[in-house]
């Protein structure tokens, strides 16, 4: 074990328990994070992609298990995205394009992250808000094909999509979020190792501190911590890690 997969469990676990807390899998802080540190975009994808997966899969039982979840958005969503994250998952991006891109993309997620939290949505979800079937698979073919190309669940973008529209209250967008990085995460990961079958080494390392730090992110975030907070601090994670990124 080097110093740096040992300083990688340590974001990982943070990552995990704060992304978890929010609804998320962390695809897009374990991204930041292994940039901040040089890991290889070819390393990257399919280690952020099993990381949401084994962090999401704690979420959605703990939020669907509690209520917090709507089939009405999910579904729609689901069933265009788990096609289009694996053929996302499949396409190949070379790293002197893959890095930039992701920088503006954890750029542009912080942005919209923090925006989140200046607006709230503790409403019931309006009838006629989601009954709009068609955009909602337009969304999840697009963070679908997003999330399998660049190795995020696309939590960070359906979350705060479904607050500022109304369309779902906190803990609905949550539990929703949830599961849906999971079926992507998973869909991704699966179309990536058709064509990249080996991980790495240090994952017995990595997946033992996430799968803690999801847990305790999932459980605390079921009944007590203020995510306004919570999302202002990734945002400034995200920030950092983009910069690294594009420069």
């Amino acid at each position: 074990m080097d110093l740096i997969d040992a300083a990688l469990a340590l974001f990982f676990f943070l990552i995990a328990f704060l992304y978890a807390a929010v609804g998320s899998g962390g695809g897009s802080g374990y991204l930041a994070s292994m940039g901040i540190v040089g890991v290889q975009p070819e390393i990257m994808r399919p280690v952020a992609l099993l990381l949401n997966v084994l962090v999401t899969s704690i979420s959605t039982w703990k939020f669907v298990r509690a209520g917090h979840f709507s089939n009405r958005i999910f579904w729609p969503i689901a069933f265009t995205s788990v096609p289009a994250a694996f053929i996302g998952g499949r396409l190949e991006i070379a790293a002197a394009i893959y890095r930039p891109i992701v920088g503006i993309v954890l750029i542009f997620a912080a942005w919209r992250m923090w925006r989140s939290t200046q607006i709230q949505s503790n409403q019931p979800t309006s009838k006629k808000q989601i009954t709009h079937t068609w955009l909602f698979l337009l969304i999840g073919a697009l963070l679908g094909l997003v999330s399998g190309l660049l190795g995020i669940g696309g939590g960070i973008f359906l979350g705060p999509l479904l607050i500022l529209s109304g369309w779902a209250t906190t803990r609905e967008t949550i539990g929703v979020s949830a599961a849906f990085v999971l079926i992507n995460s998973l869909s991704g990961l699966l179309g990536r190792l058709t064509v990249m079958p080996s991980l790495p080494t240090a994952l017995w390392l990595w997946l033992p501190a996430v799968a803690v730090g999801g847990y305790l992110g999932a459980e605390f975030a079921a009944h007590r911590f203020d995510h306004k907070v919570i999302r202002r601090i990734l945002a400034v994670v995200l920030v950092f890690g983009g910069i690294r990124l594009i420069f």
